[in-house]
This record gives structure tokens, C-alpha cells and sequence, in this order.
């Protein structure tokens, strides 16, 4: 029998890690190749990892809750195939231990590179090690204290967000950024975060509530949107368009459009177009903040906010949206929300994003005050486009007509977005939607 050893596969060159959060197979089951043994989850998506050969499970090295780095070996298959990649019989203690430590490098590597480091040192001595704590802290989460300065008595008025309120690698990056300088600050922190819990424990159920434990993908959500607003001062400036020309084209342009390329044509393409041309025209709104630096992108990377069956959301990204024509923009946005609606998204497609759009209009609503989507630095809401009386100015004097109207809400980061230029980058967005030409061809 010839051992393969299995390892995590490369999802993607934002992801360097990997939650094990199901075994689909359990230590001694048969196994088809290609079929998915075990259930994982990144930062970003859910995935399947499959089988690389079939045989025999033969060993498992890590548990449902472990932080796996890509390229390591997490568990092994005997199988009668012959292959020069089949690995020599391992120790699995000596393999646990190696493969640990590897992972503890490697986690280490990553959050020297995002972490930012504290701008004053803070007098309190780390512990050495977490044993007089009755919480329970995984390699990652201790490795970040130890690192910070972050004592066992800071470390556990953490409050977690993981399985079974244990506090998770987003949990202490999270205190981290809203962590001041002095002890007195980290005594204050103490103070507020009982004052929460005491919040939070005071709450009133009664027996006709419905208590929804959050899901994962449910808490991620929360935890950026909560670090959104705490990280950016939003500032929200909002244009009527009139998109009367817009609508006749497409109603006319939609039926020939599906026919010749295989695709609905939605107002959406129509509308990333004219906001990549308008990030084009207002660079610096597309730009991230990092410490006291701007750094703007110069790829136009728009995510679009997509609703999931779940009722979760998630953003899938059109990479480079400035440089694709209107088809092309068209199958990516049909494309991207099609898989994103059956699960499969890669990690890379909801990674890299430079500029959020939200079409709140899908719902019916007029008008939104859209969450930046850090570490971007604005996100455009569309509304529901709407019949109207408004007034058309032409030559012969002003007429009342019935128009195609809708809004525009752009949020943007007040720190490096000033009311003006975001007020601009909308209005020029509007610009584009009512000039559209009606005799356009494709």
C-alpha cells in the first residue's frame, strides 16, 4: 500500500490559511478520487477539499476547529496506486509536531506583514505562557498576544466571537485596532467591556422570543460592519439621476442583446461602467487608507454586494471593470452572481476589491446609507429606478414630463474623501447615466 499524504491546496494569493471545520470521512473509510473528505472555511468563502487519489483513509492530523496553512499535510490516504509522490511512513506525533510548528511560522509571518505596530509601548509584561487562564486560546490567537504585549488578564476580557465564546484571530485584530497606548486606557477598556457584557447579559427574553444562534458567515458580517464604522467617519452625499435615455436603450437593445450573446443585459453593467469611468475621472476615490498614507489603486477592481439565499450577503469583484466593454461587463456580473448564489465563488473572486456598488434598488428601495466595505474607501447605493413628473428644459421654454428617475447614495471615508470630491465622483456618476447615448450599438 502506497501512502499519499494530502495537503491544503492553494485557494487563492490572498489565502494563507484555512479553518477545518468538517471531516466528511472519518479515519478508516473508503474514498473515491476526487471526492470532497473534508469541509473548510477562509475569511472569504467555504470550500471542499477533494480526495487526490482513492483509497483508504488512513490518518487525520488535524481536528474540526484547526487553523491549517496552505501546503501543509492534514491528513494521509493508503492506496494501492503507485505514484512518485507517495509519501514513507510518518509518525504522526513527530508529523503533528512539525506540521504545528510550521503553521505557527507561517501564521507568525502573516500577521507581522497586517499587523500594524502599536504607536506606544504599553507597561504591562506579557505572560509567558496562558495556563493560569481558564479560557481556552488556540496557538494563533496566543502567538498575536505574546507578540503585542497583551497580558493573560487583557487577553481574557476579550470578548469572542468563536464556538463557544472562544476568542478568535478576528476577535484580538479587532482589539487590537481600537486599542489605545497606556494602561489606563486598557483599564478603561476593562470598564466598558463589563458594562457590554452587562448589557448584553441584562437583555430581556421572554418565552415567545425566537433566540437564531448567528451563523459564521452571520458574524463575519457583523464584526466588518461594526469595524467599518468604528475605523471610518462615514459621510453620505446623494444625486437624482434622470435615466430616462438609459432605460429606452436598454428595453430596446435587451431582446437582440440575448440572442446574439447568450446573456440578460441588467441595468447593473450599464451602471459599473459609468462608475469605473468615474473612478477613472476621480482617482482618489479609489484609494484605501493605510496608517498616515493614501494609497490609491490604480486597477478599478468594483465589488457588487450580492444577497445570498441564506440571507447573508457577499461581494464578488469585477477585476480590472474599467478595461472590459459593456458585454464584458455584462457576463462577469451574470457570471459572478450566478455562482455566487450556488456557493461557488473562488477565494480570489471576492478578494482584491478597490470600489463597492450596492444596488439597493433590486428591493425596491429609493435609497440607501451604504457601510463602506473596508479597507476601501467609498460604496455607491443605487436605487430603484421610478416614473416621475419632472420638469424638461428645452429650448422652447420648461414641460412636465414623465421621467426615469433614480438615486444615488454615495458613502465615503471622510478622512480622505472631503464632502466636495464626494460629491463630485456621485454627481459625475450621474453625469455618465443621463447622457447616455440612445442610439448606442454594441
Amino acid at each position: 500500500m502506497a501512502e499519499f499524504k494530502v495537503e491544503l491546496p492553494k485557494m487563492g494569493e490572498s489565502v494563507a490559511e484555512a479553518t477545518i471545520t468538517t471531516w466528511l470521512k472519518a479515519v478508516g473509510d473508503s474514498i473515491e478520487e476526487d471526492e470532497p473528505i473534508v469541509e473548510i472555511a477562509t475569511d472569504k468563502v467555504d470550500s471542499e477539499v477533494p480526495a487526490p487519489c482513492s483509497g483508504i483513509l488512513k490518518e487525520i492530523l488535524f481536528n474540526e476547529g484547526d487553523v491549517v496553512a496552505v501546503g501543509s499535510v492534514f491528513a494521509v490516504i493508503s492506496s494501492e496506486i503507485e505514484n512518485e509522490n507517495t509519501a514513507p511512513e510518518i509518525d504522526t506525533s513527530i508529523n503533528n509536531e512539525k506540521d504545528q510548528k510550521t503553521i505557527e511560522n507561517e501564521q507568525e509571518t502573516i500577521e507581522n506583514e497586517i499587523l500594524q505596530p502599536l504607536e506606544n509601548n504599553i507597561n504591562i509584561a506579557p505572560e509567558k505562557n496562558f495556563k493560569n487562564s481558564k479560557k481556552f486560546y488556540s496557538p494563533l490567537v496566543k502567538s498575536i498576544a505574546k507578540k503585542e504585549g497583551i497580558s493573560i488578564e487583557e487577553l481574557d476580557i476579550i470578548v469572542g466571537n468563536g464556538a463557544n465564546g472562544r476568542v478568535t484571530k478576528a476577535d484580538i485584530l479587532a482589539y487590537l485596532k481600537n486599542r489605545k497606548g497606556t494602561a489606563n486606557n486598557i483599564n478603561q477598556q476593562k470598564v466598558d467591556l463589563n458594562l457590554n457584557n452587562s448589557k448584553k447579559s441584562s437583555l430581556s427574553v421572554s418565552g415567545n422570543d425566537e433566540i437564531i444562534e448567528m451563523g459564521r458567515m452571520r458574524k463575519m458580517i457583523a464584526d466588518h460592519m461594526v469595524n467599518s464604522v468604528h475605523t471610518a467617519p462615514h459621510v453620505t452625499s446623494f444625486v437624482e439621476a434622470d435615466v430616462t435615455n438609459l432605460v429606452k436603450w436598454r428595453n430596446k437593445i435587451k431582446n437582440s442583446f440575448e440572442e446574439k450573446e447568450g446573456e440578460k443585459l441588467t441595468f447593473t453593467p450599464i451602471f459599473i461602467e459609468a462608475i469605473a469611468k468615474a473612478l477613472r475621472d476621480f482617482p482618489l476615490v479609489n484609494s484605501s487608507i493605510d496608517g498616515d498614507n493614501i494609497i490609491v489603486k490604480n486597477d478599478i477592481n468594483i465589488g457588487m454586494a450580492t444577497a445570498l439565499p441564506s440571507g447573508n450577503l457577499i461581494v464578488p469583484v469585477i477585476k480590472n471593470a474599467d478595461q472590459l466593454n459593456l458585454v464584458g461587463v455584462a457576463k462577469k456580473v451574470n457570471d459572478l452572481a450566478n455562482r455566487s448564489k450556488l456557493g461557488q465563488l473562488k477565494p480570489d473572486e471576492i478578494a482584491g476589491g478597490t470600489y463597492t456598488v450596492s444596488n439597493v434598488g433590486t428591493f425596491g428601495n429609493v435609497m440607501g446609507t451604504p457601510i463602506i466595505n473596508q479597507p476601501q474607501s467609498a460604496i455607491l447605493a443605487l436605487g430603484a429606478i421610478k416614473k416621475k413628473p419632472a420638469v424638461i428644459e428645452t429650448e422652447s421654454g420648461d414641460l412636465i414630463g414623465i421621467r426615469h428617475l433614480m438615486f444615488l447614495s454615495h458613502s465615503y471615508d471622510h478622512r480622505n474623501i472631503d464632502g466636495a470630491l464626494g460629491g463630485q465622483f456621485v454627481r459625475k456618476v450621474a453625469d455618465y447615466l443621463e447622457n447616455f447615448d440612445v442610439n448606442r450599438t454594441l
